[in-house]
């Protein structure tokens, strides 16, 4: 078997879904759907889960178990989980949930430039981003109780919904934080004395020189 292919969140879907039963990719993505997945994996475009699979039939972590044939429906392949694909889904697993990883979501890159705005167009982005969050919290509150009350479901098997509803609590709770202080005028700035700061820090940067370094006139 050759080298294992890097841990993703959608290969280690794959894995988990097979640990259960073969299934082929439709099945497996019809799955990720059903159980709510979707909401921590992306497998909106079938391509990206074909390729994974792909990947993990040869590296060995999956092999072709059968492939069917019916009128109804196209030729589908069915994949089950080998020895060394579970035992690979639990290191990925352990990995997954013990070490944070460094990721680079779109939101914090954005609020690093966010001194591109005035402070009033800030605000209003801020509160319609504080308005979405509101909204999706409202539906994490719902999806749990349906799951856990009307379904009967585990905990455990919603954890990963209390983890989005937390993050998205502790996210509007920020953001309205900084809302209130860019309203009442305690958070502001003037972007033309921002600019003068990074063009001159851009100096710096392209001369070499880091803001603590002195510049030498050359003799």
């Amino acid at each position: 078997m050759s080298t294992p292919p890097r841990s993703s969140p959608l290969a280690l879907t794959v894995l988990a879904l097979l640990h259960f039963q073969p299934l082929h990719p439709y099945g497996i993505q019809r799955l990720i759907k059903q159980w709510g997945k979707d909401e921590v994996v992306n497998v909106g475009q079938r391509a990206s889960l074909y390729r994974t699979i792909d990947r993990l039939l040869a590296t060995g972590l999956v092999t072709v178990r059968e492939t069917g044939r019916d009128q109804q429906y196209p030729e589908r392949t069915v994949y089950e989980l080998t020895d060394a694909g579970r035992s690979t889904m639990r290191v990925w697993l352990n990995e997954m949930l013990a070490a944070p990883k460094q990721e680079f979501p779109q939101f914090p890159a954005a609020l690093s430039f966010v001194l591109m705005l005035a402070p009033e167009e800030a605000l209003d982005v801020l509160e319609q981003r504080a308005a979405t969050l509101a909204q999706t919290l409202d539906a994490h509150d719902k999806s749990l109780a349906e799951q856990t009350e009307v379904h009967g479901l585990p905990r455990v098997t919603t954890l990963e919904e209390e983890y989005l509803r937390a993050m998205t609590a502790a996210e509007l709770d920020w953001i309205r934080a900084v809302t209130d202080d860019l309203r009442s005028g305690r958070l502001s700035w003037s972007f033309e004395e921002l600019a003068g700061f990074a063009q001159s820090t851009g100096q710096q940067a392209l001369s070499g020189r880091t803001p603590s370094e002195p510049h030498l006139d050359p003799q």
